[in-house]
């Protein structure tokens, strides 16, 4: 009796803890949805509401909330709309600037150029002409790659910018241009410096010496011209030591004329030591092919 009296008093008291559980469950679960913030949901069916319902002012108006408040992608689709209800009308010029300036912050900078471009084209007396221009050349810019890589939009960005300074002279954005294409020709001086180098690095000295050349040419500003104007001497020397017999006259002036030039540019230089035994060693090898044969 004793024994059938506890299995109750246990199977009570399981029952009570399993009520308890469920109740807490319950409470802790409204909580929750109480607690659940509703604004994603809320704002996401307005903008459903708006996409399928909205008419085009009410889509424009909300278009601009959805870009001041940075939510570009809502933004942009809502504008990409309307970019075909506003064609030829006044507003198009708004849309069109709020569109490409949408794809600029949400990181499409081909997409975001060409709007730009297209909008400078198209509104060429509009109040956000200058701003264009310049964010026109600037997306070129981030496109622009490591200087390791095929260069086309860095060449496209410093034609740009060079457009604009022109276009706005007096612009308060000139010195960032003018930043901007000094990082664009320092990008194209390195790549044809490391171009350069890579003839001389495989021992292709004729190649490089004419890639020297045309760096300096190219970058008359650059950093490099004291080491490659260096490299051409060294450069004609080694050429000539491993030419044929016929060639090695020429290669062997051709290094003593580029150290009379190294040496009134660069009187000082750190390369100076070894340019002159360059040129020393090139006088000497000249001198038997001055000396009278028998």
């Amino acid at each position: 009796m004793q024994n059938i009296k506890n299995k109750i008093s246990f199977i009570l008291f399981v029952l009570l803890i399993s009520a308890s559980c469920n109740s807490e469950k319950k409470i802790y679960d409204s909580e929750s949805k109480q607690n659940k913030p509703k604004h994603k949901s809320i704002a996401f069916g307005k903008f459903n509401k708006l996409m399928k319902n909205g008419d085009s002012e009410a889509k424009f108006n909300g278009a601009v909330k959805y870009f001041d408040a940075k939510d570009y992608t809502k933004a942009l689709m809502l504008f990409e709309e309307l970019m075909g209800i506003y064609r030829g009308t006044l507003k198009a010029e708004e849309v069109q600037y709020y569109y490409a300036n949408c794809n600029y912050y949400l990181g499409d900078y081909i997409l975001a150029g060409y709007q730009f471009r297209t909008f400078v084209k198209n509104y060429p007396n509009s109040k956000h002409l200058e701003y264009c221009a310049f964010m026109n050349a600037y997306c070129f810019y981030l496109n622009s790659p490591d200087f390791s890589l095929e260069q086309t939009d860095t060449y496209l960005a410093i034609k740009e910018f060079h457009r604009f300074t022109l276009q706005f002279p007096g612009s308060e954005k000139i010195p960032e241009c003018n930043d901007i294409l000094d990082k664009l020709r320092d990008k194209l001086d390195r790549k044809s410096y490391e171009s350069s180098m890579l003839y001389y690095n495989m021992a292709n000295y004729k190649s490089a010496i004419v890639a020297f050349a045309n760096h300096i040419k190219d970058f008359p500003d650059t950093k490099h011209e004291e080491e490659l104007k260096y490299l051409t001497i060294k450069s004609y020397y080694l050429l000539a030591i491993n030419s044929i017999e016929s060639k090695k006259q020429e290669r062997f002036k051709g290094a003593v004329d580029s150290y009379i030039k190294f040496v009134d540019t660069f009187p000082k230089s750190k390369y100076i030591k070894d340019a002159e035994n360059i040129y020393s060693n090139s006088l000497q090898n000249l001198e038997k092919f001055n000396k009278p044969t028998s």
